[in-house]
């Protein structure tokens, strides 16, 4: 049996957080108010950070796809970190996304696992091959 190390990365599944990460960065533009209302109200120039959170998404989402070195591996970790705050102001405070339905609290308490689990298939994804 073939070591797990040495087995490429599985090409399915990078290439869903491809397109999960591209079409969540497209929505920070069609739909940028409800990113804004999960924000941190301490956090100011809401607009730009949704904006500059949907470029890094779309930009991230695309290089999984078609060059994905281990540092897209690590700025897609890095991306999911920073955006962890809003994901954390939306579970305390029971946030709801305007025009989306309800989502009760308890899944929006459930999710926040799934970042870390998103992070290590980033990097799962990246992870050089040795031949």
């Amino acid at each position: 049996m073939a070591s797990t190390r040495n087995r490429p990365p599985n090409r399915r599944a990078r290439l869903a957080m491809s397109g999960a990460l591209t079409a969540i960065g497209i929505a920070h533009f069609v739909a940028p108010k409800g990113f804004e209302a999960i924000i941190p109200e301490e956090l100011p120039a809401k607009r730009a950070l949704v904006y500059g959170s949907g470029v890094a998404e779309v930009a991230l989402g695309v290089a999984l796809a078609v060059r994905p070195t281990r540092a897209v591996g690590w700025a897609t970790v890095g991306l999911l970190a920073a955006v962890f705050p809003a994901n954390i102001n939306m579970a305390v405070r029971n946030i709801q996304v305007p025009g989306a339905p309800a989502v009760p609290q308890w899944a929006l308490w459930a999710r926040l696992p799934m970042q870390g689990a998103m992070a290590w298939a980033a990097l799962a994804a990246t992870r050089p091959t040795t031949d």
